[in-house]
């Protein structure tokens, strides 16, 4: 029998598979199958998920692990933090370890075990890097501009300024009041990016970002692949970025910053070292769910679960952000 987890950082939620523990690992083509289907929620297992988690064996020197992220469309994207977190607690609970690399597609990102953020809701903090802002990394064309940052866009939505970073996951960032982000312009600039269109070729993570004060945000993001997120990892992090940039006299640098969503809340810390940027992202990973299932099922995108058991750390996760802050959103 192959196993496998349901979790979640700050509610994005995940099914993560371990490569390493099966006799035959999937083809690609198997693995894009078996996730359109068990992250669909119309199949019903576990009300699906916006992508599967998929552990192999390191690719590089000195990584334990490789993550690979496979979207609820079957694309796959170069990170993902909020996920790497509930890896990182898997691989750290596998092998005994608190401080190591975990391989992602384009490099190998330190990931540490943080203390609780809660009772019973384990922390975990990970490396977002490398920081990109040229538009060829993201990439972008057509818009008048070979950077953004703090810049009009007219092609884009009149009155909204735009930055516009890779880390490595492309990211279009836009810091709105509370009438706009509640607004519907975030979901059509989302689907209208991330479907045919002469200014992003591959799409775009789109934020929008709302400043609650100093070194405290709330970011709510449309995610390419997978549409409306709890919560984005990379985009928080690149968001965070963008607020110390754009309004430095808010942000200080290597100190947490408390990024709301709507799924919770995450710290990310922002470095800047030796004329590079990176970032830190600090947050839950949570484990909902243990799954049981057959390797043929798997090779066969076959959803008949042999059996579900269900953690308790969901109602600790829940008791944890309710009693958060209440936000004048």
């Amino acid at each position: 029998m192959a196993h496998l987890l349901k979790v979640h950082g700050s509610q994005n939620s995940f099914f993560i598979l371990d490569q390493t523990q099966l006799q035959t690992p999937l083809s690609d083509k198997e693995l894009v199958t078996f996730t359109q289907k068990i992250t669909n929620p119309q199949n019903n297992v576990l009300n699906g998920a916006d992508g599967v988690l998929v552990v192999n064996k390191p690719v590089r020197t000195g990584a334990v692990a490789q993550m690979r992220v496979i979207n609820a469309d079957g694309s796959e994207a170069s990170m993902c933090g909020n996920g790497l977190r509930t890896v990182a607690r898997y691989i750290a609970e596998r092998d005994n370890l608190t401080d190591f690399k975990v391989d992602t597609m384009n490099t190998s990102l330190r990931v540490r075990k943080h203390e609780d953020l809660a009772l019973n809701v384990p922390a975990f903090a990970v490396e977002i890097s490398p920081v990109r802002f040229d538009h060829t990394a993201l990439p972008f064309n057509n818009l008048g501009h070979d950077r953004l940052l703090d810049t009009p866009v007219p092609e884009l939505l009149p009155g909204l300024r735009f930055s516009a970073l890779a880390v490595p996951n492309p990211h279009l960032i836009s810091f709105v009041s509370k009438e706009e982000l509640a607004g519907p312009d975030l979901g059509e600039l989302g689907t209208r990016l991330n479907s045919n269109n002469p200014y992003f070729s591959d799409g775009v993570n789109v934020n929008f970002g709302h400043i609650l004060g100093h070194n405290t945000l709330f970011v709510k993001t449309f995610e390419r692949g997978v549409g409306f997120t709890n919560a984005c990892g990379t985009g928080m992090s690149a968001t965070s970025l963008a607020f110390a940039l754009v309004n430095p006299s808010q942000v200080t640098f290597n100190e947490p910053i408390s990024v709301y969503n709507p799924g919770g809340m995450v710290k990310t810390v922002l470095h800047h070292d030796a004329g590079t940027y990176w970032i830190e992202l600090i947050g839950n990973a949570t484990f909902t769910h243990k799954l049981e299932i057959s390797e043929s099922a798997l090779h066969q995108a076959q959803l008949d679960i042999a059996d579900v058991k269900e953690t308790n750390e969901q109602q600790a996760y829940e008791n944890f952000i309710n009693n958060l802050p209440t936000l004048n959103l």
